[in-house]
């Protein structure tokens, strides 16, 4: 067993060095990939006691029966399935094996849910709630007012650097998924709020080119977003379930409502694949549907 547990704990670490240099998947990804190889590597070690190579498309439909009877979500399913796919790709691309054991598993089924959506008039209601006659306060503004209105994630507005501002353009250099890099567009309002809060900035003691700063002039976490972001719902008194991410979601379905074509809302969100981009249309199908059920009369 010694000897196949090291084979794929060095195939492993090439398949890490791959996907992260290579293919320029971001940190977390990349943990999360290599945390479900992990774990299908325990199971077929423990099962039958093979090498990478030697696994079969069966091997794989055993482990997926497997994370259903745990009672693992479909989306946990989908993901580990993603994840040996991508590492089977990735033997195949080292012609390590002649055709990949994953290629024609199933993938669970998972059901699309309406994420919550704010309205213009909630989104307007939560940023209102910062304390502008504060240096938070006019940070934290300028910070929701760009997380809404540019798009973006909160990875992207965590990274988002001073020589990434265009304002004299209109636009923001964003930094995506892969290290990929898009312009975006940037409002007159958050152009304004930006210059308010750099003034502040000015006397923050700090060789940090990143644009949003905590109070020790040091770039603020994800974490730290979201607790602003939670804390400033809570006052504005929204109780729907939002994220950062919730921002994102709203500005691409305002955009969808107001006429925008899919494929500059897809540029804009800097989706690789449009099919991701299409979430949006499907969920404001979903959405109509119930509305006709719910408000139209019987006949």
């Amino acid at each position: 067993m010694a000897e196949n547990t090291k084979k794929w704990q060095t195939i492993g670490q090439r398949y890490r060095t791959y996907i992260k240099l290579e293919k320029r998947l971001s940190d977390n990804t990349v943990e999360a990939y290599m945390r479900d190889l992990v774990q299908f590597a325990h199971f077929v070690l423990r099962q039958w006691d093979i090498p990478p190579q030697k696994v079969e498309r069966t091997t794989i439909e055993r482990y997926m029966a497997r994370l259903y009877d745990q009672g693992r979500e479909k989306t946990s399913q989908a993901r580990a399935l993603s994840s040996i796919r991508s590492f089977y790709d990735f033997l195949l691309l080292e012609e390590m094996i002649e055709a990949s054991p994953a290629e024609f598993v199933e993938s669970p089924r998972a059901g699309r849910h309406l994420p919550d959506v704010l309205t213009t008039e909630e989104i307007d209601r939560i940023i209102a709630t910062t304390d502008t006659a504060t240096v938070k306060g006019r940070r934290d503004s300028a910070m929701l007012e760009v997380l809404y209105s540019c798009g973006l994630r909160v990875s992207e507005l965590t990274s988002l650097r001073l020589g990434d501002l265009f304002f004299g353009e209109g636009y923001i250099r964003v930094t995506g998924k892969g290290d990929k890099q898009r312009l975006v567009p940037i409002s007159r309002v958050a152009r304004a709020k930006i210059q308010i809060y750099l003034d502040d900035r000015r006397d923050v003691d700090s060789n940090d080119d990143t644009v949003f700063l905590n109070n020790r002039g040091k770039k603020l976490t994800r974490v730290m977003i979201f607790t602003i972001l939670k804390q400033a719902a809570l006052r504005a008194g929204i109780t729907k379930r939002i994220s950062p991410h919730t921002f994102r979601h709203s500005f691409a379905t305002h955009l969808l409502e107001g006429g925008a074509d899919i494929r500059q809302v897809q540029e804009l969100l800097g989706h690789e694949s449009i099919l991701t981009t299409e979430i949006y249309t499907h969920l404001e199908r979903e959405h109509l549907r119930r509305t006709v059920e719910e408000h139209l009369p019987r006949q």
